[in-house]
């Protein structure tokens, strides 16, 4: 992989984090990057360890779960806040995630990290793929 593409893999990367709760899939990112999506789907994993869709999961999945913790929310608001358009597959991903139903992370006390610094909570918080 030569450093043009690696560049566009992180401007793709980045705007993950920046528009997750956008409609984003494949081949829009793709396009961006100048890629096909198969070609992308590949580079992106090889270069970040996992596929666009799951780090963009991953991302829907971080933020959900500070919306959870406010408590103002409902399930399916913080849902469809996030970018996801099935409440059933995101509440099977946040599962999967977080080992926890979103109903149970958001009806649970989180006051235990309400004394850690953004900074640490951020990793603490961190949804972890399992696989």
């Amino acid at each position: 992989m030569n450093l043009e593409d690696l560049v566009r893999l992180r401007r793709a990367r980045d705007a993950m984090d920046r528009d997750y709760a956008e409609p984003l899939d494949v081949p829009m990112l793709a396009r961006g990057a100048l890629m096909s999506p198969g070609h992308f789907s590949r580079s992106f994993r090889a270069a970040f360890g996992e596929t666009p869709y799951s780090y963009l999961m991953t991302r829907r999945i971080e933020r959900a779960k500070a919306l959870l913790r406010r408590g103002d929310l409902s399930v399916t608001e913080v849902c469809f806040a996030v970018g996801c358009t099935s409440l059933g597959s995101f509440s099977t991903r946040f599962t999967e995630l977080v080992g926890e139903s979103p109903s149970a992370y958001r009806s649970r006390s989180h006051d235990d990290g309400a004394a850690i610094p953004p900074c640490v909570a951020k990793i603490y918080t961190r949804p972890i793929r399992n696989g």
